[in-house]
């Protein structure tokens, strides 16, 4: 198998004027490298966008790439709806540090717990309202 990866699928976050904030907030949590590029930096020069983020976008530490943007004044804030972002794995101790940090000042709708299915697993919704799914399997 090849090491090179031909497709991949990534979470795009909108957000309404705090794309920056959330996404150092997710540099916090993952580590990695965060690249952001301003609306004004991708032509919108002189309009009540120039500031917000037209694009960002994270490689985190973990291999996760997560990008994000924010609304421009024209466009409608739609909050997130309907889906959450899914970590699972073995690697118990980094799992619930990054379960720690998504849940803080946000609001856990499942608490972190063994399940019947014999995993640990746990729902929040981060400060920004993402919705979050963090699931331990057992090695």
């Amino acid at each position: 198998m090849s090491s090179l990866v031909s497709t991949r699928l990534n979470p795009y976050l909108t957000f309404d004027g705090n794309a920056r904030e959330a996404m150092e907030f997710y540099a916090a949590v993952f580590g990695g490298r965060l690249a952001v590029n301003t609306w004004a930096e991708l032509g919108r020069t002189g309009t009540p966008d120039a500031d917000r983020i037209g694009h960002a976008v994270l490689h985190t530490d973990a291999g996760y790439t997560i990008m994000a943007g924010d609304v421009t004044t024209d466009m409608q804030f739609q909050p997130v709806t309907g889906v959450s972002v899914s970590l699972s794995g073995t690697d118990a101790d980094l799992l619930r540090a990054y379960w720690q940090k998504l849940s803080t000042g946000g609001t856990v709708t499942m608490p972190m717990r063994e399940q019947v299915w014999g995993d640990e697993f746990g729902m929040c919704v981060d400060r920004f309202g993402v919705p979050w799914m963090v699931n331990i399997s057992k090695p």
